[in-house]
């Protein structure tokens, strides 16, 4: 697919108590949590549900690549905005653009470029199942 022509998926999350560190922001390893449930929601707005879809083709997908850049600390009871853009769909892999932003001020926090592949049942490398990449490429 090329690049900016999907649509981006928003995803709203609420910063909690267990989500900071002592200096009450965001502990940087949970922007990655905030990310996977976005990608999660994304892909099951397009009704692509993980959990069915590895009971009906053994397969699914993993994380095999993460890149963060961190701009601004987000803090307890901030709203913020999480969104998913499928950049690149390739036969066993995929890029996602993702970022999460302010809700009030669309400021963006972080971002980050993520790259989910296909496994089968021993989590070997595999193409993506043909019903997921049909929802995915309209």
């Amino acid at each position: 697919m090329p690049e900016g022509t999907a649509l981006v998926f928003q995803w709203p999350v609420r910063v909690y108590w267990e989500d900071t560190d002592a200096g009450g922001i965001v502990f940087y390893a949970n922007y990655l949590k905030f990310f996977e449930r976005a990608r999660t929601e994304w892909l099951r707005s397009l009704g692509i549900e993980q959990g069915a879809l590895r009971q009906s083709t053994g397969g699914m997908f993993v994380v095999s690549q993460a890149s963060l850049r961190y701009l601004q600390p987000a803090r307890l009871d901030d709203e913020l905005c999480v969104t998913a853009e499928l950049v690149e769909s390739g036969r066993s892999s995929l890029w996602i653009a993702q970022q999460a932003r302010l809700k009030v001020c669309a400021t963006i926090l972080c971002e980050a470029s993520i790259r989910i592949g296909w496994v089968d049942a021993h989590f070997k490398p595999a193409r993506i199942a043909p019903c997921v990449l049909q929802r995915l490429n309209p």
